[in-house]
């Protein structure tokens, strides 16, 4: 018997929305979830026409986090069997960074726990005014281990403290405040403000976008020299390309 389908990807022109498929489970995370989207990701990063990635929840939640069977499981699995669990999500967060369309995590409900670090994973955040986001994992006592690397790039250290620390949900107000949301939306028009937001990347070029999210991760661990020479050495790289090209052909027929 064929196991549900728990993301659905759909690609439309040049715009790939993966939607998280278990609404029942306010799209709660497990190995299957996990999986699929990565899959999905790859699939989409495959179509050199996709520009641009929407990621969201079917139903009333983003994501609520890892579910029952899944900490279920962790209690009981082995040091081999966590660290292989463990090492999924981490491609996951990884794969986002790595794949060539910008990310966008649209966020209505609740995005907590491992759900909250797939959105903070995300290159870009839009979220409903509605909408919650917490790093609980304390009040169980455990550690939102990994998502730590992305959320310390993502706000101050000290209301890294917080979130992580406390457990405590914040509203989209206060989570576009510490850094977690590029922009909030009123409920009622969240679905086409979206689909604007994302329109604007077809006016820009993709190749360009492309070097643009890599130079900007790669350089993150690097010294300053280095990142200066990335950036010499992915500056050659966007000259050479067909977009750079049309793009000066077309200015220069502007300007004269």
């Amino acid at each position: 018997m064929a196991r549900e389908q728990m993301v659905v990807l759909a690609i439309e022109d040049g715009i790939a929305r993966i939607t998280l498929n278990r609404p029942e489970k306010r799209n709660a995370l497990n190995q299957q979830l996990i999986a699929e989207i990565k899959d999905a990701l790859r699939r989409a990063d495959q179509d050199q026409q996709v520009r641009a990635i929407i990621l969201t929840g079917a139903g009333n939640d983003f994501c609520s986090g890892a579910d029952l069977a899944a900490l279920q499981a962790i209690s009981t699995a082995s040091v081999a069997e966590n660290l292989a669990d463990a090492r999924s999500l981490m491609e996951l967060f990884m794969l986002i960074r790595s794949v060539r369309p910008p990310v966008i995590a649209a966020v209505k409900g609740r995005a907590l726990a491992g759900g909250c670090g797939l959105a903070t994973a995300c290159d870009l955040v839009l979220a409903a005014r509605s909408s919650r986001f917490g790093y609980p994992e304390v009040k169980i006592g455990f550690v939102p281990a990994m998502v730590m690397a992305i959320l310390r790039r993502n706000v101050s250290e000290k209301h890294a403290f917080e979130l992580v620390t406390l457990g405590a949900e914040v509203d989209a107000e206060r989570a576009a405040a510490l850094g977690l949301v590029n922009q909030l939306i009123d409920d009622e028009a969240f679905e086409d403000e979206v689909d604007v937001f994302v329109e604007r990347f077809r006016k820009t070029s993709n190749s360009a976008v492309a070097l643009t999210k890599r130079l900007l991760y790669q350089a993150d661990a690097m010294s300053f020299e280095d990142a200066l020479q990335l950036g010499a050495d992915e500056n050659v790289i966007a000259r050479m390309s067909d977009d750079v090209r049309r793009g000066i052909d077309q200015f220069l027929g502007r300007s004269e």
